[in-house]
């Protein structure tokens, strides 16, 4: 009875699944217009022809693109082996920057702060004359994402989420002020009830409650018209990108970032979202292995400020900003502690800046001893490739540890094609086997460290919106080299054996894999 009763089970969860609906109507749309374009290029030789022509032309027009290497080859292949499919998949997908309109409100809400948003030149100095190198990487992010470098704060480091949890709900239940949230996924659970219910109470408070949530990846985790039910709630609400079922490229960019602030003072990031599995209160694939990171002090500023432009941005409006209610100072006017520098930072496909990436090969490329970096997915491109290479074959010690347990097979396998070149130039790789590995840090020679939500994969690198903190000679540093060397025990090495002696058609379908990679 089992036998039945199990796949019938499977296939009504399928049948009442959001995404089975959108991706039903999305395949009907893509079916029709391509059979409309290949009828059209049967109706006339001409036509036909013309078609041939134009795929050549966008070909050549790609190819002189400033975009990625990868990228170039991957829609190059897919437009020569079929001219009329992979012509339209590119004229509705290839295009990587989003809405012309939001383009244009971000760059405003991103100006109008750039004088709140200036560099202490004493900070400077004083990282300048610790080390010249660093203080190069730390210009270069405040160059690039307007977010200067911090001292005067504190971070504590989190490396699951199980010890996260009770400190956020801590410092959410002592929020006096406001309360600002931006994540990509949140689903019903112990996690987000618990959240909700003190954002509901703060709320009937007077305290200022704002929450943002992206459209996609909350596809399958919330109600439709969920912002609606918070609103009425007293919790400000807004959907970025709300997704719909239309061939467009604007869905491509989703706002990936994991954004906690609390009166100014106190805020979170990491890859942890607002859901049961990230902090292992419901098992899926395993154990779920995370971390994130607690600031409190000035360096919150930019988080605040992060959120700030990304909620005029969603809203459509220019709202003016209290600047002054917002300050880490507003409501603690007593100096912060805290260590080093601090530098948050968002990377944006707005601007065609690789801000993440570069800030990771920045990394990588001043590495004197070692370089330790924890990555869900490692789909890289040949810059990040490179910079890996070269560094272990310099003599850095060089580990990327990655899932044990795949989140998709697809991806994963993705991810273990790259495993033979890095292994072979003498990069260490190991997969964390009791579950899930969704940590994105690095952390290099016992100096610098950046936690966040930038995974390597195309995605994060090229098409999301994320953030991350710099952390360069902070007491927490110690925290996450220790908290991956001890995460080690739990990991199995892989061997160029493994990768070698693989099924001849897993390698063939993993080299297909990675000349399309780019466009996954």
């Amino acid at each position: 009875m089992n036998l039945i009763i199990m796949p019938l089970k499977k296939i009504a969860k399928l049948l009442f699944n959001r995404i089975f609906y959108v991706a039903v109507a999305l395949l009907l749309q893509l079916v029709w217009v391509f059979l409309f374009v290949w009828e059209l290029a049967g109706y006339s030789q001409y036509i036909s022809l013309a078609i041939t022509v134009l795929s050549i032309v966008m070909v050549l027009w790609i190819l002189n693109k400033r975009i990625n290497p990868s990228y170039k080859l991957g829609w190059t292949m897919l437009i020569m082996a079929f001219p009329v499919f992979g012509l339209l998949l590119y004229l509705l997908f290839g295009h990587s920057r989003i809405a012309e309109e939001m383009q244009k409100r971000y760059a405003r809400v991103q100006e109008d702060s750039v004088p709140y948003l200036q560099s202490d030149p004493e900070v400077c100095r004083r990282i300048q004359e610790e080390d010249p190198s660093a203080a190069v990487q730390s210009e270069y992010i405040c160059r690039h994402s307007v977010y200067p470098v911090y001292e005067h704060t504190k971070a504590e480091y989190f490396q699951v989420g199980d010890d996260m949890f009770p400190v956020l709900v801590k410092e959410l239940e002592q929020a006096e002020h406001y309360i600002y949230i931006e994540y990509f996924i949140i689903n019903d659970g112990v996690m987000w009830r618990t959240i909700l219910d003190i954002l509901e109470q703060k709320a009937a408070q007077g305290v200022d409650v704002r929450l943002i949530y992206d459209g996609f990846g909350c596809l399958t985790t919330l109600p439709y018209k969920y912002d609606k039910f918070l609103r009425e709630k007293g919790i400000q609400c807004k959907v970025f990108n709300p997704f719909r079922p239309v061939l467009n490229i604007i869905q491509n960019n989703r706002d990936h970032r994991k954004i906690c602030v609390i009166d100014g003072k106190t805020g979170f990031t990491g890859g942890i979202n607002l859901a049961d599995e990230y902090i292992n209160q419901k098992e899926r694939f395993g154990h779920w292995k995370d971390t994130a990171v607690m600031l409190k002090g000035d360096a919150v500023w930019s988080m605040t400020m992060m959120f700030l432009h990304m909620w005029n941005v969603v809203n459509g409006i220019q709202t003016p900003i209290d600047y002054a209610a917002h300050s880490p100072h507003a409501y603690h006017p007593e100096e912060f502690e805290g260590s080093g520098f601090v530098q948050p930072f968002t990377d944006t496909p707005l601007d065609g800046e690789t801000l993440g990436e570069n800030v990771y090969l920045n990394i990588i490329n001043r590495a004197k001893r070692y370089v330790y970096i924890c990555t869900p997915y490692l789909i890289i491109d040949n810059e990040m490739m490179t910079a890996l290479c070269l560094a272990a074959k310099s003599g850095v010690d060089v580990r990327i540890m990655t899932p044990g347990v795949p989140d998709k097979k697809m991806v994963f396998l993705l991810t273990q094609s790259y495993y033979a070149q890095l292994i072979e130039a003498g990069v260490k790789i190991y997969e964390y086997q009791p579950g899930f590995l969704h940590a994105k840090s690095f952390v290099c020679d016992d100096e610098i460290a950046v936690v966040g939500t930038i995974n390597l994969d195309y995605r994060s690198l090229y098409l999301h919106f994320e953030d991350g903190v710099w952390i360069y000679k902070n007491d927490v540093i110690r925290d996450i080299l220790e908290d991956f060397l001890e995460t080690m025990h739990y990991c199995d090495p892989i061997s160029l054996e493994f990768c070698k002696n693989r099924n001849i058609f897993v390698r063939g379908f993993q080299s297909i894999l990675r000349v399309f990679a780019p466009l996954l």
